[in-house]
């Protein structure tokens, strides 16, 4: 069964290249012209993926991820004109599991499409495993991988997905530094694309949740020339 794509782009003429590029490699694609034409198929249909534009007429482009979010977990791929770090942070803070910048070329949007297609199909099929993994405890944080969950002083934290999984890591190996290339490769499971504002963005957004000074970051720190690694408690 093909997998099936939500495309909300109000531009016809992008929207029409992407939509007969995707189906040349066997997928359904359904697509939105606006914000409301949006909500109203992802409430009558599931899709495997949502390719999403910012810049949208009437309910834009941050409303209907935030909508989507609030009740599912389908992987969302941002597609927009507007490539500045605060629409990144808003994009890949409110639960985008990627972003791509216009203008795009349709090879590197295949490439993104099926490395998030596999990844997902991945984690569905994958049953989990018989010893439960350990719970994590760094001072004042705690990370228990199995309800996905991390409190701060007992209080629970609005972590993305993400999120979490670049926080397990640095948790996992408190002494080690990894680099965006690594953060990258183990928690998008998938080739680096040298997009590192993304790897900055989570770890900002990371910072503001889980540290008491995100200018002064206690938990995740900056190692020069190298990436990120646990602070020393």
């Amino acid at each position: 069964m093909a997998n099936s794509i939500l495309l909300i782009e109000d531009d016809v003429a992008i929207a029409e290249m992407v939509r007969d590029h995707l189906k040349k490699d066997g997928l359904t694609v359904r697509h939105a012209p606006d914000g409301e034409a949006a909500l109203r198929l992802f409430a009558e249909d599931s899709y495997d993926l949502i390719l999403l534009d910012l810049m949208l007429p009437g309910v834009d482009g941050m409303e209907v991820l935030r909508r989507v979010r609030s009740t599912s977990t389908v992987p969302v791929l941002i597609l927009s004109a507007k490539d500045s770090d605060v629409e990144k942070a808003l994009g890949l803070g409110f639960g985008a599991d990627d972003y791509l910048a216009k203008p795009f070329s349709l090879i590197e949007l295949s490439a993104r499409v099926k490395a998030i297609l596999r990844r997902a199909t991945h984690y569905a099929s994958t049953p989990a495993a018989n010893v439960e993994s350990p719970i994590l405890h760094i001072h004042e944080l705690t990370l228990y991988p199995e309800e996905h969950l991390v409190t701060k002083q007992g209080q629970p934290l609005n972590l993305t997905a993400k999120e979490l999984l670049i926080l397990k890591l640095l948790m996992s190996h408190p002494k080690r530094a990894f680099s965006k290339e690594q953060i990258y490769r183990s928690v998008w499971n998938d080739a680096y694309y040298d997009d590192v504002n993304a790897i900055q963005v989570h770890i900002s957004r990371l910072r503001e949740k889980i540290e008491d000074d995100p200018a002064n970051p206690r938990y995740i720190k900056t190692v020069w020339g190298i990436g990120y690694k646990m602070g020393d408690f």
